[in-house]
């Protein structure tokens, strides 16, 4: 199974959520923008890693569910969302 990173760009998200509709990890945070909690999918167990700074989210996974991922970052009008494979 690959390796993914998904990062959202603070500066870049202005709070509409389409992510939200895409990809159930995919929550609304306190200061009324997107972030990542593995645990907010109700029915699959997640596990990631995930960093949350002042400038941006970044959440390593290895399932399988890359493509919900990128559904997700799609939908940001935004473009605050990107979603890559990465290494190991």
């Amino acid at each position: 199974m690959p390796r993914y990173e998904i990062t959202i760009e603070k500066d870049a998200c202005d709070g509409i959520f389409a992510c939200l509709t895409r990809d159930p990890r995919f929550v609304e945070g306190e200061r009324g923008l997107a972030t990542i909690d593995p645990d907010g999918d109700p029915i699959y167990d997640c596990e990631g890693d995930v960093t949350d700074t002042a400038e941006r989210v970044v959440a390593t996974f290895d399932d399988d569910r890359m493509d919900e991922a990128k559904q997700a970052a799609a939908a940001c009008p935004t473009d605050a969302i990107v979603v890559k494979e990465v290494d190991g």
